[in-house]
């Protein structure tokens, strides 16, 4: 799904390309100068020069630490002496945990019990004091909220804050200077802090310099409010779906980033589930990089054929902190997504012979079987039946059918999830 924005009337809102260089200086103390690595299997899907930026190689492996370092280094000595409270599940929690130590400020991070553990012991490996507690997000962030008003901590919201964007706005300053010929910038978009950020930063530097650069955004499906947002005109709450994209599951626009979008972004799309584990797939074998899957989003829309070629095109790789568990579930939806592992069940004669015949078969069509389960009990069998259960590696979807009509070809009648 894809929406181009019509523009506002209102008076232009954000950070100032000033007050965006002002706070590449501060955030230069801390963050790196990431790679911007060329695509050529990208740059050929797309029809288009494609780079991607490597923001998962940042300093605590997101983005994220360019907007609370300079929201932080903000605050006066008395603010500081308060100490400062997040809540997040992952990357923010970082970011914040990180700037504090640089910045010598006490931390709190509230975050729910299911977080990932590479993400939680980075958190506290920071010096951050941790408070583990509720099943999703929203608990931590009233426990976050509750926490500040009785210690008089000051809160690090995660998006919606003017420091917050102006920092995460660094980022586009950078792109430019690294790829002056973009034309099109593509941007994850959770809570909106990121691509409000960069494009502020890239609009007004390309203006400046009397060109134009398209900026798109990017959310997952199972959490993309921004469409029915910018549909009603203002910020509105949609249902958050379970998505492997978590770094972006936000069930509702801030206040000041929903201005921001609706003035710069010029179109914002939806990525499946799948097109993210695609896109998570074709960055390890392609591109030698480990993203996380809210930090693939901007690869998946190209893989999905939801953006259109327009010159040199960036995409933003907005963070790598993955845990290894769950990149192991998502390889393996990867791979199912890009018919390259097949599971088919075939009712077979009880009868020596059929599962050597079976093999035979599917090794004759360049096929690797790496999984059997044969079975003789089952509803719908007949006494003379088995059930035999393959899982299959197979080049892709062309090879996949070849398999397949292999088996039909002989006889057999394969059942599989992909019909």
């Amino acid at each position: 799904m894809a929406n181009t924005i019509q523009k506002s009337d209102k008076p232009v809102v954000g950070p100032s390309l000033t007050e965006i260089e002002a706070a590449r200086t501060i955030v230069s103390r801390v963050a790196d100068v990431t790679p911007m690595e060329s695509s050529r299997f990208l740059s050929e899907v797309l029809g288009a020069p494609v780079f991607l930026k490597c923001e998962n190689l940042q300093r605590t492996g997101s983005y994220k630490i360019r907007g609370a370092y300079n929201r932080m280094a903000q605050l006066s000595a008395e603010e500081r002496s308060r100490g400062v409270v997040a809540a997040s599940a992952g990357n923010h929690a970082q970011g914040v945990a990180f700037a504090a130590r640089e910045l010598g400020i006490k931390a709190t991070i509230f975050t729910p019990l299911g977080v990932a553990l590479p993400k939680l012991q980075a958190t506290r490996n920071y010096g951050a004091d941790v408070v583990l507690g509720g099943s999703t997000v929203e608990e931590p962030l009233r426990a976050a909220a509750a926490f500040a008003e009785e210690t008089g901590a000051v809160l690090i919201p995660p998006f919606d804050h003017i420091d917050i964007i102006t920092g995460q706005g660094t980022l586009g300053l950078e792109i430019l200077d690294q790829v002056q010929a973009m034309q099109t910038i593509i941007v994850p978009i959770g809570g909106g802090g990121l691509i409000a950020g960069v494009a502020r930063a890239v609009k007004q530097s390309a203006a400046r310099d009397g060109r134009v650069v398209r900026v798109i955004g990017v959310q997952a499906e199972n959490a993309a409010p921004f469409l029915p947002s910018l549909a009603a005109g203002h910020p509105v709450d949609v249902t958050v779906h379970p998505t492997i994209a978590d770094g972006i599951a936000v069930g509702r626009p801030g206040e000041l980033t929903f201005d921001i979008i609706k003035n710069e972004v010029d179109e914002i799309v939806t990525v499946s589930e799948d097109d993210i584990a695609r896109a998570l797939l074709v960055l390890l074998e392609r591109a030698k990089l480990v993203v996380e899957p809210a930090g693939a989003v901007a690869v998946a829309a190209i893989l999905a054929g939801k953006v259109r070629a327009n010159g040199a095109t960036v995409a933003i790789l907005s963070g790598g902190n993955i845990d290894p568990l769950l990149m192991q579930r998502v390889i393996s939806h990867g791979l199912v997504a890009s018919d390259r592992y097949l599971k088919l069940r075939i009712l077979l004669p009880d009868r020596p012979g059929e599962l050597a015949r079976i093999s035979t078969l599917v090794a004759d069509a360049n096929a690797n079987v790496v999984e059997v389960l044969h079975t003789r009990f089952g509803r719908g069998f007949q006494l003379s039946q088995v059930e035999l259960e393959l899982s299959i590696e197979t080049r892709g979807t062309d090879h996949s059918r070849q398999v397949v009509q292999a088996l039909r070809d002989a006889g057999y009648d394969p059942i599989f999830d992909y019909e």
